[in-house]
């Protein structure tokens, strides 16, 4: 039986996928990436367990991948970061996904589990942030 901290694990990446998935290739210029931000924001905050999402589409990156006259071009990782907050049980993880190496990682940045941190690289204190944007080495 997975323990509570490893179902809130999987309840991220589930919305992770669910999140990338769903919405890879969508059309996106500069002008409609505030308003896809907000639609998949808040699509995956629907889901259960799933208390904050922050999806963050790049406008320079935008207008880079445009490569048309048409103004647009197919959402993809390497466009956007996204960092989420996925509480289950007593248990919450941050996550976030942004380019590393050239690939758009998806990875745990903390895991809380009545108080205690568990893992990840974010401020552990008791008043920490724990906004989905906040900065995980604050």
């Amino acid at each position: 039986m997975a323990t509570d901290a490893q179902q809130a694990c999987f309840e991220a990446g589930i919305k992770f996928g669910s999140l990338y998935h769903q919405f890879a290739g969508t059309p996106v210029s500069p002008s409609s990436a505030r308003s896809l931000e907000a639609a998949m924001a808040e699509a995956i905050e629907n889901q259960p367990h799933c208390e904050a999402v922050e999806v963050t589409v790049h406008d320079d990156r935008v207008a880079d991948a445009v490569d048309h006259e048409n103004g647009y071009t197919e959402l993809t990782g390497s466009l956007m970061d996204v960092r989420m907050r996925i509480a289950y049980e007593g248990v919450t993880v941050r996550t976030r996904m942004e380019m590393e190496d050239g690939y758009p990682l998806m990875k745990l940045v903390e895991v809380v589990d009545g108080g205690r941190p568990g893992s990840g690289d974010a401020d552990s204190s008791p008043d920490a942030d724990s906004s989905p944007d906040a900065d995980p080495n604050a």
